[in-house]
């Protein structure tokens, strides 16, 4: 243990669904501080990828996410399904279900915390590269996306002028584009 961790000392559950699950902690930190109640919401991990076409154009999709009542552009990807066995085949399943496309290569370019402090998923970022589209999309019944192919020029661009607004998937860009751009 971390000298720095805290101790749980309690924990009960809010409120649990298959979306959101929310519990009240009671800790306990080094220096003898109780600390309740601390909220902490359950969220399955998540996976997403900068996904390159065999041309080297970068598959995007674009939704509308009501959270902040808008339509973005982000990078394929989305939750780890229990069936999946791994975060690998969690994102090969959701980039051919959002895109239609299938990728040769995978490679996992970050593993991180969406939010430490409230929330308890990791999410990974990979770069899929040799993209071909080979069906269309199968979307699950609540999603409406659009397929967005964009050069790699166009990427970038989108980047600078603050187009792109998920900050897991800006973090996957970070690591991913110099491994693109060293190629």
């Amino acid at each position: 243990m971390d000298p720095l961790d805290w101790k749980l000392l309690d924990s009960t559950y809010l409120h649990r669904d298959e979306w959101l699950t929310a519990r009240r902690d009671r800790c306990q930190t080094p220096q003898g501080k109780i600390v309740d109640p601390y909220y902490v919401l359950e969220y399955a991990n998540w996976v997403n990828a900068v996904a390159l076409t065999r041309e080297g154009q970068v598959v995007l999709v674009r939704q509308y996410r009501h959270g902040i009542a808008k339509t973005i552009n982000e990078l394929p990807g989305g939750c780890i399904d229990p069936g999946d066995f791994s975060p690998e085949a969690a994102i090969r399943r959701e980039l051919l279900e959002e895109t239609g496309y299938q990728f040769e290569t995978l490679e996992q370019v970050c593993m991180i915390s969406p939010n430490p402090s409230t929330q308890n998923n990791t999410c990974y970022g990979f770069l899929a590269t040799g993209g071909v589209r080979n069906r269309e999309q199968q979307l699950d019944p609540n999603e409406e996306i659009e397929l967005l192919v964009v050069t790699l020029e166009e990427l970038q661009r989108m980047l600078q002028a603050n187009e792109i607004w998920q900050a897991m998937h800006v973090t996957t860009l970070f690591y991913a584009l110099p491994r693109i751009l060293s190629r």
